[in-house]
């Protein structure tokens, strides 16, 4: 099996994501919350983004990605520069579609639809060239300018709206610009280490490539792509127009602090989708097994060294804080969205087996199931209770327990395999006992910052426990190369 994982790249791509939750971490925490109002204007504006961008892509990233490797060097370029082509003709689609929406007053908000219409061209490009990124293993520029310009782009328009005087729309027009130079510098990068083909004649290509094939498997990654947006981001859309703009603003506080716990996962996630491929495609279903059980075991013991600490002290953090009480109307959803996260990485890199499978398409139905359930429980919950954000949070966190089952049943139905095994379920296990113990351990009465100790007894002793029982082989790994490095300094 081919060794293209690159620890180098997977090193970068974390770094650089932990680098941009920092960035937003602190945003959500000491900016975002002095205008929530504008904070729900912007995550409206990504939202709508969102949806058109997997529209104008139609499934050609992902497409890029799987068949790419098929095809002679001089193949591959005409199939990305053919994949830049189809992105411009379902631009000129979406721009009908959107104008259709905004003649007709169907949706509110309208005074905003344009800088998400220019936001969703520079997405799509840059998601096209992220995948071509992959394919060559030099995702870490890329996913640099991709993660840390917004999270640096979008704190500074707040100061400029909030303390200079800047109007709401200049700010719009400055983050919209934000994109723009995130397109322009991973397109200089990537078109730097492949070159594509400048020509309109793709007869060549297609008789090496099966059109039909090409398009079934385009479509069906638009669908999945478009349904994950539905199952993962309409929330975004759907609490400005139900409750209020600040509610969105709140919502997303929690969705900020919430996604920090998915970092680890998603460099894996994202270098392993080679590999996954490679050993589905040699039938290499002992190493996929391995890698399965072992990735999901590392990702919920890191989740979850996280997540424990944002049980156990995040209130107690936000008090300290000058903008805590802003901050507390999030906080029950930052607990759901939370367990959301832990739920989704502890099951392992599922979506990209299947996704890399000749069961492909079962994606798309546990996709769409997902996105019916969020979308039909979302309008419920904000048409006929007052539950509010806290509701929709409820209604995340069990949609995300159905997509998931779905997808295990459906891989243990067709590979027998499953990511858990006995020592997967000591670390759960062990992590809940010692949650439950500390949570009720009365520290916080005698000390105002009993919450620190908490977390600190949490870390060590969990870590401690897996690390001497050896449960995580990598922790050992880093752990004793912590130690040489201290040893002959």
């Amino acid at each position: 099996m081919s060794t293209r994982f690159s620890t180098k790249q997977a090193f970068l791509f974390t770094v650089i994501n932990y680098l941009g939750v920092l960035i937003g971490v602190i945003s959500t925490l000491f900016v975002y919350p002095e205008d929530k109002d504008l904070l729900g204007v912007f995550r409206f504006v990504d939202g709508l983004a969102q949806i058109l961008y997997p529209i104008m892509v139609l499934g050609a990233s992902t497409a890029l990605l799987n068949f790419q490797p098929k095809l002679e060097p001089f193949l591959q370029r005409k199939l990305f520069s053919y994949s830049m082509i189809s992105i411009i003709w379902m631009t000129i689609v979406c721009a009908i579609g959107l104008g259709l929406v905004y003649y007709f007053d169907w949706y509110s908000n309208k005074q905003y639809y344009i800088y998400a219409f220019f936001i969703a061209i520079c997405l799509a490009y840059v998601d096209l060239f992220k995948r071509q990124a992959t394919n060559l293993q030099k995702l870490a520029f890329p996913t640099f300018f991709e993660k840390i310009i917004p999270k640096l782009a979008l704190p500074f328009v707040f100061i400029l709206v909030l303390y200079f005087a800047k109007t709401e729309q200049q700010g719009l027009q400055f983050y919209t610009l934000s994109f723009v130079l995130i397109l322009l510098a991973v397109g200089t990068y990537v078109f730097k280490h492949f070159k594509p083909v400048y020509t309109l004649q793709y007869n060549d290509l297609f008789q090496k490539l099966s059109k039909k094939q090409y398009y079934q498997y385009s479509l069906y990654a638009f669908c999945a792509s478009l349904g994950s947006f539905f199952a993962f981001r309409i929330d975004s859309v759907m609490i400005p127009h139900f409750i209020s703009n600040e509610a969105n603003g709140d919502f997303n506080i929690g969705v900020n602090l919430a996604n920090a716990l998915m970092i680890p996962a998603a460099g894996v996630f994202t270098l392993y989708s080679p590999v996954i491929s490679e050993a589905l495609k040699k039938n290499e279903l002992s190493i996929l097994k391995e890698k399965y059980v072992e990735v999901a075991k590392n990702l919920f013991f890191i989740g979850i060294l996280m997540y424990g600490c944002v049980l156990l002290g995040i209130k107690d953090f936000f008090e300290l804080l000058p903008t805590g009480s802003k901050l507390m109307p999030a906080l029950p959803v930052i607990y759901l969205l939370g367990a959301n996260v832990i739920l989704n990485i502890s099951t392992g890199f599922n979506t990209e087996i299947i996704a890399y499978s000749k069961h492909y398409r079962f994606n798309l139905i546990a996709i769409l199931l997902l996105a019916v359930l969020n979308i039909g429980l979302n309008y419920f919950i904000l048409t006929q209770t007052s539950l509010g954000i806290v509701g929709v949070a409820y209604a995340s966190l069990f949609s995300m327990a159905v997509f998931n089952c779905s997808k295990l049943w459906y891989i243990y139905n067709k590979f027998k395999i499953v990511p858990f095994n006995n020592i997967y379920a000591k670390v759960v296990g062990s992590a809940l006992i010692i949650l439950t113990i500390l949570h009720f351990f009365p520290l916080n009465d005698f000390w105002i910052f009993g919450f620190v100790i908490k977390c600190f007894l949490f870390v060590s002793v969990f870590g401690g426990i897996v690390y001497f029982k050896e449960w995580v082989p990598q922790l050992n790994v880093f752990v004793k190369n912590i130690l040489s490095k201290i040893t002959k300094s």
